[in-house]
């Protein structure tokens, strides 16, 4: 299982030289499977150049799944270019919640008068599959899902393939119970073990107290997470849109000195434009 991170940046978009490290592309995720599938996760503005990046390599077939509807998460979706093409052939999970939730959430980001093409005018063959909330396989690769404690709700995943574990929960509160979100207890049992994980971790301490009740996490909560859960790395995730590369750098040291100062043992980065992982 390979796991590419073609965007990481949280809530908008962001330019400019101080985010060439980091990128300024929201959610997209690209998993490689053993059995030669492509799963994408979320259609952020990353998902463009991913698209750019699959039609270089003749790839018309994919498996979509999205962790939830915020616009930050959707908004590459139109995009996309392989979506205007009459060979391409996507299968859409329907997570994070079960029923047509998906599909009018695919179909509202190619809407008139937002944007000029309707969804109903998209060239490729886009079907739907049970996805959420059982878990669910793609090929090689078992997909469990768990409720988010973000605003509006949503689902984050863990991925399980040959024994290894990948468990990507962005856009997710620890610090407080959001309506359909779990208890911390709950994340800690669902991430244990894990080989790599992706946390949300947004904020620092000073900012997330004018911040709770947003949906994002800090990183000393996502290390705490990590550790107590026994996951082996650690992936600082969902980046502020304000936050420079020099000072994302900063927090990374941060963590590493929270890290030596409790003894735990786990690896601990911030997820970089372009970052690839092999499981």
């Amino acid at each position: 299982m390979k796991i590419k991170c073609w965007g990481t940046r949280g809530s908008i978009p962001v330019s400019g030289k101080e985010y060439i490290k980091y990128g300024g592309d929201t959610t997209c995720l690209e998993i490689r499977t053993k059995s030669d599938d492509i799963i994408i996760v979320d259609a952020g503005t990353g998902i463009r150049r991913l698209g750019n990046q699959l039609l270089k390599e003749g790839r018309l077939e994919y498996n979509l799944i999205f962790t939830h509807a915020h616009w930050d998460h959707l908004m590459g979706f139109p995009f996309f270019k392989p979506v205007y093409r009459n060979d391409t052939e996507i299968t859409a999970y329907r997570c994070p919640f079960p029923g047509k939730y998906v599909e009018n959430m695919i179909s509202k980001t190619l809407s008139p008068p937002n944007f000029p093409v309707k969804y109903s005018d998209v060239s490729a063959k886009i079907s739907y599959k049970e996805g959420c909330p059982s878990e669910f396989e793609i090929g090689s690769v078992s997909v469990t899902p768990i409720r988010l404690s973000h605003p509006n709700g949503g689902s984050g995943y863990r991925f399980e393939e040959d024994g290894k574990s990948f468990v990507f929960l962005t856009d997710n509160e620890l610090g407080y119970l959001h309506p359909g979100g779990l208890e911390v207890e709950d994340y800690l049992e669902f991430c244990e073990g894990a080989d790599l994980l992706f946390h949300d971790a947004e904020y620092t301490p000073e900012e997330y107290s004018s911040t709770i009740e947003w949906g994002h996490s800090t990183y000393p909560g996502a290390i705490k997470l990590a550790a107590d859960a026994g996951a082996k790395k650690l992936g600082l995730f969902h980046i502020n849109q304000d936050r420079t590369d020099d000072q994302v750098d900063q927090i990374v040291e941060k963590c590493h000195e929270i890290i030596e100062q409790k003894s735990y043992d786990i690896e601990c980065v911030a997820i970089e434009r372009d970052m690839t992982f092999t499981l």
